[in-house]
């Protein structure tokens, strides 16, 4: 893995995870695209890992008062609410894994996958403010479970995790400040799941880092830091002001390209 590839994928990690247009779907094309299907090494594991991380720590950096306060208060009704939208993605990980991982490079389910997200993104914005009444203090453990149960069907590659559960925080009536900083915080133990599952290989696995290994985890860190942090904050002046639109348009216009590449093209840009 070269330098750039490295930062690019950082980029591409940090900005994708917190837009609503699917890390996982995005990812997906750019290894399509550029004939790089990783590998299952432990160092490739730790990079991905890395990447999480950084993405972690951009979340943090934004909420750092809201994480500070659930920290000095953990046995608050915010916290139940997060345990409550986090259970349906377990069993869904764990069950569904190997499936998942095959769905990574069939571009015609990432083409579905896209504009499912482009529908769930369109109408999401038509939700009137009259009818967003609740605060975080004010959503019941069953708003919770819904939005954990669209998590879960986000694990899915191409259907984007904040986008559905920003969706399904916005049809649970939820404040759209609210609602983001909630899908949000829902992001950390998401984000560390991940990285916990794509980490499993770097226990058992000899891991020999070259310094060129270092430079280039250390360089995709800092890249999804950086581009992490400027994704949450344009997600939050979006869901606030009710443009999640223009994202569903142009997961619209991605989905067209995959199909035409797909079934008209042969996988010119896609292919593997």
């Amino acid at each position: 893995m070269s330098l750039l590839h490295a930062v690019i994928l950082g980029i591409v990690q940090g900005i994708t995870e917190f837009l609503p247009v699917s890390s996982s779907g995005h990812l997906a094309l750019f290894h399509a695209a550029f004939d790089y299907a990783g590998d299952e090494s432990a160092a490739e594991l730790l990079f991905d890992v890395v990447l999480h991380m950084g993405t972690l720590v951009s979340v943090f950096i934004v909420l750092r008062k809201e994480i500070w306060a659930l920290i000095r208060k953990p046995f608050q009704k915010t916290t139940a609410l997060l345990i409550m939208a986090t259970v349906p993605i377990i069993p869904a990980a764990l069950l569904f894994r190997d499936n998942i991982d095959a769905l990574r490079t069939n571009m015609p389910f990432l083409m579905v996958g896209f504009v499912i997200t482009a529908l769930l993104l369109f109408y999401a914005d038509r939700v009137n403010k009259t009818h967003l009444t609740k605060e975080i203090k004010d959503v019941r453990l069953t708003d919770a479970l819904v939005v954990g149960i669209m998590q879960a069907v986000a694990i899915c590659p191409a259907i984007s995790r904040s986008g559905s559960t920003t969706a399904a925080s916005l049809f649970r009536k939820m404040k759209r400040e609210d609602a983001a900083k909630f899908v949000f915080l829902l992001s950390i133990p998401s984000i560390l799941g991940a990285a916990v599952m794509e980490g499993r290989g770097v226990i058992t696995g000899a891991i020999e880092l070259s310094a060129g290994d270092m430079i280039n985890m250390a360089f995709g860190f800092f890249a999804a830091v950086l581009s992490g942090y400027l994704a949450v904050n344009l997600v939050f002046k979006l869901i606030q002001q009710a443009k999640l639109r223009y994202f569903s348009f142009y997961l619209f216009a991605l989905a067209a390209f995959v199909g035409v590449d797909t079934f008209l093209l042969n996988g010119m840009f896609f292919g593997r």
